[in-house]
């Protein structure tokens, strides 16, 4: 049996961030992942957008963790040197009943902290983005682009550095709390008895939570899986901004944008639609739907669309549901003292995960205290 004080669950772009902030005062701990190396599901299938903070209700985490987040990677990237690009975004209204829902977002981005956005009109719009069709834009310059690989790869070997220790090939089977430990059982026949563990398992968080007592029911904690495919296009070589429509009314995805990766090639993506089993296979029946909504904003004719890649995200919010929260709590509640489960991290986790880490360890310390 190994013992060892802290178990971070899951090497995605949050475990890693995690294990990296709690190792600076905690090197006795260990990060596993059941896959052969980090980030292998949604920290490695997504837009690797920056966000900015101006979507989300003021006061929440996802609200706070972001804006934070945004200020804490750009310093992170630019210090270790790594690839990325403050492109902006501008999101367009194609309609006059959309400049309501950019208002909306000016406001939400002011309470959160979003720094230096404006409003701007067609004519000032179509001067920074030609091509680019709407009434209205809200630009935001804090939004930008990176390497989400290099990050990764970079906290994890900050983290080793710091003396964590990192294993791969490590599933989760049981959690057993005795007294004031844990027992985890892996699928290799390994146990770690350990003092606290962090449950940062993304697609399989509420699994790892109910493995350790936590009833999903009742604490409304179980997951959603979330589809979302990309397609790309070589033929569009001018844009500069990552351009967005107005957001799904009901929060479930942030609309089929335009990205660009750190070669200026174009990307759209992702739709979305719920899904009962990991699956990254790409399934062209949305393609219409997509040539549909992409031309709501830039005429890109349909042969240009090629598909590119798919992702699953985790939510806490279901079909029919409204707004849910990141979840991130230390479950003495629960009479589980010493575990931290984060469930439902989904965008905009990825930006906010530096801070998220912080988080973490204030929740941590404040059980010490």
């Amino acid at each position: 049996m190994e013992q060892v004080k802290t178990l971070v669950i899951g090497a995605g772009a949050v475990g890693l961030a995690v294990a990296r902030e709690l190792a600076q005062d905690d090197p006795d701990l260990v990060l596993v992942d059941k896959e052969p190396s980090f980030g292998r599901h949604t920290s490695s299938r997504n837009s690797e957008v920056i966000h900015a903070g101006h979507y989300y209700q003021p006061g929440s985490l996802k609200a706070r963790l972001c804006a934070e987040g945004n200020s804490l990677l750009y310093n992170f990237l630019e210090s270790n040197a790594l690839p990325h690009k403050k492109t902006g975004k501008i999101i367009v209204a194609t309609n006059e009943a959309e400049i309501s829902v950019l208002n909306k977002y000016m406001e939400l981005g002011t309470i959160n902290g979003v720094p230096d956005m404006r409003m701007m009109s067609k004519a000032e719009t179509q001067a920074l983005e030609p091509r680019v069709k709407c009434v209205a834009g809200l630009h935001l310059p804090s939004t930008g682009i990176f390497d989400t690989h290099a990050f990764m790869q970079c906290l994890e070997q900050q983290a080793e550095k710091l003396g964590a220790f990192v294993v791969y090939g490590m599933e989760v089977t049981q959690i057993q709390k005795q007294a004031d430990r844990y027992l985890v059982s892996f699928t290799n026949g390994d146990v770690f008895e350990c003092e606290q563990v962090l449950n940062c398992a993304g697609l399989w968080a509420d699994q790892v939570a109910q493995m350790a007592g936590i009833d999903l029911q009742s604490s409304s904690l179980k997951q959603h899986w979330c589809k979302g495919e990309y397609y790309k296009s070589t033929k569009i070589k001018d844009i500069k901004h990552l351009i967005y429509p107005v957001a799904d009314p009901a929060g479930i995805f942030l609309g089929i944008h335009l990205t660009l990766n750190l070669n200026g090639e174009v990307r759209f993506g992702p739709n979305a639609f719920y899904v009962d089993r990991i699956d990254y296979q790409f399934e062209d029946k949305y393609l219409e739907d997509f040539h549909v909504s992409v031309n709501r904003y830039l005429d890109v004719p349909l042969v240009d669309l090629e598909p590119d890649d798919t992702g699953i995200r985790a939510k806490l919010q279901g079909p029919e549901d409204g707004f849910r929260d990141f979840y991130i709590q230390e479950e003495s509640s629960h009479g589980l003292c010493g575990l931290v489960n984060l469930i439902g991290i989904e965008s905009p986790g990825l930006t906010a995960s530096l801070a998220i880490a912080r988080h973490v360890a204030a929740l941590l310390k404040l059980k010490r205290d």
